[in-house]
């Protein structure tokens, strides 16, 4: 990611409408979807600045790894002690059979190597252990905020589903998300790439549209692995081990 994309998620993971709807929409997810055990084992790869950190944590003992120094000097202060540095697709030095939980949110798409990422994911899997993975949906609508963010590619559903096919790992759950603020984003995505824009779109709304935004994302939790939900911004999949 370019410097200027993670300090802006530096300013906003704490108020913006999408990590603050998307943390809710996620833990409703593992509470309803995946049985982890009492103090379970959880790592977070590619934490960012830790903001999904203390969400993790409700279920259990959180590791987390960062590559970026800035990014993980802020996670450490948030979770209170250090942050490992491995990078995708090997994970040297992580330890193997250990997690109950690995949550690889909004990360996949920055790994060139995605299969050879979740086939290393895997073997840090205890017995009966998952991963939870969100990606950035459908490749057209591909913009600025992708180059900025350092992307290689956004899924559709068959593509990820391919792809954990291909790192030997099977889906238990998939599903689009942010889908109820889809046509608002295709259109903005759209309509820059018909005017050419450069830049990326994350500035944070006014305060009124950023709560109605939080309140539309956030009614989703009530749906996901409920009910199949139209096309969305984003894909989650909870994966095991074949």
């Amino acid at each position: 990611m370019e410097r200027a994309a993670l300090d802006l998620m530096a300013e906003q993971d704490e108020s913006h409408w999408w990590f603050l709807a998307r943390r809710r929409i996620l833990a409703d997810l593992i509470a309803r979807r995946i049985r982890l055990p009492d103090k379970a084992s959880i790592l977070e790869i590619g934490c960012g600045t830790g903001h999904n950190l203390a969400m993790l944590g409700r279920f259990g003992h959180v590791d987390a790894i960062e590559i970026d120094d800035a990014s993980r000097a802020i996670a450490s202060k948030r979770l209170g002690r250090g942050i490992e540095n491995a990078r995708l697709p090997g994970l040297p030095g992580i330890k193997e059979g250990h997690y109950d939980l690995v949550a690889l949110l909004d990360v996949l798409e920055h790994v060139e190597a995605d299969r050879e990422a979740l086939r290393s994911i895997a073997r840090l899997l205890s017995s009966g252990g998952r991963i939870l993975i969100t990606v950035p949906a459908f490749p057209w609508m591909w913009s600025a905020h992708d180059v900025a963010n350092h992307h290689f590619r956004r899924y559709t559903m068959a593509t990820l589903n391919k792809t954990i096919a291909d790192a030997g790992l099977k889906v238990d759950t998939i599903s689009y998300f942010n889908s109820l603020l889809f046509p608002l984003a295709a259109a903005a995505r759209l309509w820059g790439r018909m005017t050419g824009k450069k830049t990326a779109d994350d500035a944070m709304p006014p305060r009124p549209l950023n709560a109605l935004f939080e309140t539309l994302f956030g009614l989703e939790r009530h749906m996901i692995g409920r009910v199949p939900l139209p096309p969305g911004v984003s894909i989650v999949a909870i994966v095991s081990a074949s």
